[in-house]
């Protein structure tokens, strides 16, 4: 067990220039989620490209000895990171020592006696999250309220690393009850460093002496709930933006809003090959073969072939109305279905011309991405177990699967019935069999055969409901079904002290970013911003009230 460093820079990696020996490699954290965290995980086209930067970083470095070249240290970032002394378990009474949980300030808009936001990190490196700081929901909120804006790193993401190893055993401390527990420490207990921030009163950010304001978004978004439902005397208020208040262990209802809201040529010609395609892998080789070639990936087995076909569709997650941050490949993948064209045969089969066209697309822009040195088995196969047991620190994709595999579930395969974008090789079997292939029982922890989504339903589900809670979502984010405001969810009203917003044309947390400029920022989103920045005044006039009592 080890005791986590800090780290205060995050490596950047395209292009990938190292600045010493020992720096970190890491893939950039748009290809980091988006293989990971949009739609169905692509773990072995990510092992590759993380492979492939470890050598060329290696290779590099021993150019740069060979060459005696002198490399310029880093420039000092904005926002330097900070160490918060966390216990690495606040349950397990035989487990000592504690661990740095980073966290970054800023005190640029703060006046005494404003709040605190803070801003949840969520499963992902909470560097990635400190543009909100600058230009997003922070800024914004702390601007209008003369607040002060912190960003709380999750436990196991970036550097707040507890342990030495990725292994089943040393993930054990990755789980709600931990992660919550390290929130409520970190508020209860936060005193500012006096070289960011000089306070009259050592107390004086204290949860008895200031409001302090949560703030998440997906998988945050469920924890900035439960932070205000679980631990009420600490979080006054709390924003829960596309917030995954239910956990469920099959999850298929991700494609519904692609299927209901995606361009209706788009969508129809993707159901079109879906058919075609799982008709022809129902034939025998080497029909199958040869059609599993016109896609580049003919080494591969039916449900592999099937996975890597159905990749584009977690484009759609990326989208984002700001498209300096947001991505146009789903539409890109549109365009290249719906150009027209001919079809071909396989024989006496026919090959329409969507598939041809789909072929093309997963060949040019997903088969491409394979690094050279890497098989096409190496990116995209998953039938060699021995490929996921890697345990080792870098191998950071095994930390939100670990989470999916233990409590949160949400695995994508195929509907049962009714229209589909994804082939029916995709089951609930192939889905969820990573879990097994990467954890193996340990010494002190066991995954266990199904997720335990009760533990998280049972902090609200869909009903999850506190005064000072606000829920924002977006009408076609593929997590919304996951929602208190999903479609089967019960209605609620939209009231000051329980405000709810429902951003049109919106995706995931479409609420968090923003511009400098914030009069460039599309209506609606300067409308949700205006809302949130209405309610939470409101709020703090509440606490000021509660203040007289």
């Amino acid at each position: 067990m080890l005791v986590a460093s800090m780290a205060t820079a995050v490596l950047p990696l395209v292009p990938l220039v190292p600045l010493v020996a020992a720096s970190k490699v890491e893939l950039p954290p748009q290809v980091h989620h988006q293989l990971l965290h949009s739609g169905r995980p692509q773990v072995g086209l990510w092992k590759a490209l993380l492979s492939d930067a470890q050598h060329r970083q290696a290779s590099q470095l021993r150019d740069s000895t060979a060459q005696q070249q002198t490399f310029t240290a880093a420039s000092k970032p904005k926002y330097e990171a900070l160490c918060f002394e966390q216990p690495i378990s606040h349950f397990d009474d035989s487990v000592n020592g504690t661990f740095c949980q980073r966290y970054w300030l800023d005190a640029s808009s703060y006046k005494p006696g404003g709040p605190v936001y803070l801003l949840d990190g969520g499963e992902t490196s909470g560097a990635n999250r400190l543009e909100f700081l600058e230009k997003g929901i922070l800024e914004i909120l702390s601007n209008a309220t003369n607040g002060l804006s912190v960003v709380l790193e999750h436990r196991y993401y970036g550097d707040s690393v507890p342990v030495s190893s990725l292994s089943t055993d040393d993930l054990r401390f990755l789980n709600n009850a931990e992660a919550l527990e390290d929130s409520a420490y970190f508020i209860e207990h936060f005193k500012p460093p006096q070289s960011v921030m000089q306070l009259d009163e050592p107390s004086a950010l204290h949860p008895n002496n200031t409001p302090w304001i949560y703030y998440g978004g997906s998988y945050a978004g469920a924890r900035a709930a439960h932070m205000r439902t679980q631990y009420p005397d600490l979080v006054w208020g709390a924003i829960a933006s596309s917030a995954v208040t239910h956990a469920q262990v099959v999850f298929p209802q991700y494609y519904d809003p692609i299927q209901t809201y995606g361009p209706e040529d788009c969508i129809s010609e993707i159901q079109s090959a879906v058919i075609a395609i799982d008709a022809v892998l129902d034939m025998p080789t080497p029909i199958s073969t040869i059609l599993k070639g016109l896609f580049g990936l003919q080494e591969l087995e039916h449900d592999d072939f099937a996975d890597v076909v159905g990749s584009p569709l977690g484009n759609w997650q990326a989208k984002n109305w700001d498209p300096a941050i947001g991505s146009d490949e789903f539409q890109n993948f549109c365009d290249a279905l719906t150009a027209g064209g001919a079809g071909s045969q396989i024989g006496l089969v026919r090959v329409p011309a969507e598939v041809m066209n789909y072929a093309k697309y997963i060949k040019e822009n997903v088969v491409s991405k394979c690094p050279e040195g890497s098989s096409i088995v190496d990116c995209f196969g998953t039938h060699d177990d021995e490929k996921f047991l890697d345990a080792g620190l870098e191998q950071t994709w095994r930390l939100w699967l670990f989470q999916v595999c233990t409590q949160w579930g949400y695995f994508m395969p195929a509907p049962l019935e009714g229209p589909s974008i994804i082939s029916k090789y995709l089951t609930i079997d192939y889905t969820s069999k990573i879990c097994r292939q990467a954890y193996p029982p340990g010494k002190h922890f066991t995954v266990p055969d199904v997720p335990d989504v009760d533990e998280v339903n049972a902090r609200g589900d869909y009903t999850i409901e506190a005064d000072r809670l606000a829920f924002i979502d977006g009408d076609r984010d593929p997590w919304r079904p996951m929602t208190p405001q999903s479609d089967v969810a019960p209605r609620r009203s939209s009231t000051v002290n329980r405000p709810l917003a429902m951003i049109f044309d919106g995706v995931h947390h479409y609420d968090e970013n923003g511009l400098r400029n914030h009069a460039l920022e599309p209506a609606r989103i300067r409308d949700v911003h205006e809302f949130e920045t209405s309610f939470i005044q409101e709020w703090l006039a509440q606490w000021e009230d509660r203040k007289k009592e």
